[in-house]
């Protein structure tokens, strides 16, 4: 007995070493792992020097119209892309009033705005994909796209595997969503979104009841676009709609680029209130009680 569990130890260690030899083994492309370097792609439209070189430096990778997978990042980008937001609905006026935004022509002191982001809540979908002007991935599957957004690192499933939308969910922050191909255009449908969440910094709201349709293409290898189509009858008298397609580029090099750790950490959040926003908007600094 003894003789034989020694050699199934053996056994295993001796599987253990292979299996950790072909681990150790980089993928297609890539340098071993110890000498990966970290490439970030571009942020507020920066990029590191080291990540410049190596974007220069790299090869466009091969051109398949139905592979999206990859890190993109677009500038000027959003839902209406010079389309005005379609008049309020009364429901919607008076949502629309409720939100106090920091930002645009009714923009108030930070401190007395009520932005969900400002107390660090999920930015939520369409607005993450703009948020600071950051990147997102897109990881594609057989059975679905997980789109990851930089900011809050946070995830979106779009699923491909013939489904139909649920009957009723409870909303989520970044909605329910199920994509199909049409040629060589992906169409996206997503529903069940969190009404806590703004459309984007202006403080333009939107119901539980919000549905949209994106329309995804590749047209070349380092270029994707894309069109929206909000529709949100009770808040809105007619549908938002892209007036022209929003325009995507892929971070070279494609595989060891990686998205950056960016997150809205609540205790920081808070402490900036404290110490900057809300001194600069003429609120007295709070002190925490120990």
């Amino acid at each position: 007995m003894r003789t034989r569990f020694s050699s199934a130890i053996l056994v295993f260690a001796a599987a253990l070493a292979v299996a950790s030899g072909a681990f150790a083994q980089a993928g297609p492309g890539y340098p071993t792992p110890a000498a990966v370097p970290i490439y970030g792609p571009s942020t507020e439209g920066h990029r590191p020097p080291q990540s410049m070189k190596a974007a220069a430096a790299a090869t466009k990778p091969a051109y398949d119209p139905h592979d999206l997978s990859g890190i993109w990042w677009g500038r000027m980008n959003n839902v209406l892309m010079g389309n005005p937001v379609p008049e309020l609905t009364p429901a919607g006026k008076a949502a629309f009033d409720m939100n106090k935004p920091a930002a645009g022509p009714r923009g108030v002191p930070p401190a007395l705005a009520n932005d969900p982001i400002g107390n660090c809540d999920p930015a939520g979908y369409p607005r993450n994909l703009y948020y600071n002007g950051r990147s997102f991935e897109m990881i594609q599957l057989p059975f679905k796209i997980v789109q990851i957004m930089e900011w809050d690192h946070t995830s979106r499933e779009i699923w491909l595997d013939g489904r139909k939308m649920p009957d009723d969910i409870d909303p989520r922050w970044y909605g329910y969503a199920i994509g199909h191909w049409d040629g060589n255009t992906l169409t996206v449908d997503s529903a069940f979104y969190d009404s806590r969440t703004w459309l984007d910094a202006l403080g333009d709201p939107h119901t539980e009841d919000m549905t949209m349709q994106e329309k995804f293409t590749h047209p070349d290898a380092m270029t994707i676009t894309e069109t929206m189509t909000l529709n949100d009858p009770k808040f809105y008298t007619k549908p938002w709609v892209s007036a022209k397609p929003q325009t995507f580029n892929l971070q070279l090099p494609k595989g060891p680029t990686e998205l950056q750790e960016q997150y809205c950490v609540p205790s920081e959040e808070q402490e900036f209130n404290n110490n900057t926003r809300n001194p600069a908007g003429g609120i007295s600094p709070t002190h925490e009680v120990r």
